[in-house]
């Protein structure tokens, strides 16, 4: 297996990227393509002092920065360390490509060179929500801000496959944010797409509120990208806001501090539980290769999770699952 790194993208650096992608191929199970400026990978390798023989490098003379729009940075530069990675999985050089940059573009160029799934209409971004038993899948999370009934339909379908091979949940349960459970409730868009998810060949338990995001109730919570990705950005605000204020409480007075000292495990545990960076990556479900999108400020922790994701989906099989599926 060959997984394809784009080591330029990250707000953090491309020192970040590969120290993550080091840890990561320690495993041995797979060959890594490093794509970026050549002298600073080789660099860096040498600093790490990496010699092993499955590291390849692939130079890329460019740089798609965060700020700039996706058609830009597919149309004038063609060789960027991003499009080149996502490249290598269009000629099969690679079997997954990782990327931490500039989430329009990369997702553009993953649509343009590798192109959808047949019959997928658009893709989707799914992410991993903290749970009170283990996690749910969340998606979409900002591909498509505005979907139909059909996109839901098929977001259901590939978040299904996902949960069933990734997170080994035998019988996923699916729901439908909605503004409450009963059928009737919602908008247009919400209403007609529960009426094709009764007929979806998953279990779809019908529409669950915002509230149940988090209890565990279902395994796969489908919306469209614009309501996903407030979802995204508010859970992530809250976690950290938590965080915060749970360390200052603790440190407020000496019977806070004994006490903190007292459940440190158990906050160590919370606070893992809560981290992004433990999860690894977010797939691009519908794109017809492995597209993992690692956060932009992403630790070394994050790249390296984000990897092990990428192999996890292509020893999994899961595009060729979804394929199946959309078949029934």
């Amino acid at each position: 297996m060959k997984i394809a790194v784009d080591v330029m993208g990250s707000d953090k650096g491309p020192s970040v990227i590969i120290e993550g992608a080091l840890d990561a191929a320690k495993k041995q199970t797979f060959d890594l393509i490093l794509v970026g400026n050549e002298e600073i990978i080789k660099k860096e390798l040498m600093r790490h002092r990496y010699a092993a023989n499955n590291i390849q490098i692939r130079h890329a003379s460019k740089i798609v920065e965060m700020h700039e729009s996706p058609s830009q940075a597919i149309r004038r530069k063609r060789d960027s360390s991003m499009v080149k990675a996502v490249e290598l999985v269009k000629s099969k050089e690679a079997d997954a490509v990782v990327s931490a940059g500039n989430t329009g573009a990369y997702m553009a160029s993953a649509a343009i060179y590798i192109k959808t799934i047949e019959g997928i209409e658009r893709p989707a971004i799914a992410i991993l929500m903290p749970a009170l038993s283990e996690v749910s899948l969340l998606l979409d999370v900002g591909a498509n801000v505005d979907c139909s009934p059909l996109n839901l339909y098929q977001f259901a379908i590939m978040g299904n496959e996902y949960s069933k091979y990734i997170l080994k949940k035998g019988n996923p349960k699916v729901g439908l944010l909605n503004i409450g459970e009963e059928e009737h409730k919602g908008n247009d868009l919400t209403k007609k797409a529960y009426e094709e998810l009764k007929k979806a060949p998953i279990n779809f338990v019908g529409n669950i509120e915002g509230r149940d995001i988090f209890n565990g109730e279902v395994d796969v919570i489908v919306c469209d990208g614009f309501i996903g990705n407030i979802i995204l950005k508010s859970t992530e605000g809250l976690g950290e806001n938590i965080y915060l204020k749970l360390r200052n409480e603790l440190k407020s007075s000496l019977l806070s501090k004994i006490g903190a000292l007292l459940s440190k495990g158990a906050y160590k545990h919370f606070k893992k539980s809560l981290d992004y960076e433990e999860y690894g990556g977010a797939p691009f479900l519908g794109i017809n290769g492995v597209c993992i999108k690692a956060h932009g400020n992403s630790s070394s922790l994050a790249i390296k999770n984000s990897i092990l994701v990428a192999e996890n989906f292509v020893n999994n099989r899961v595009n060729e699952h979804i394929k199946e599926r959309l078949k029934n």
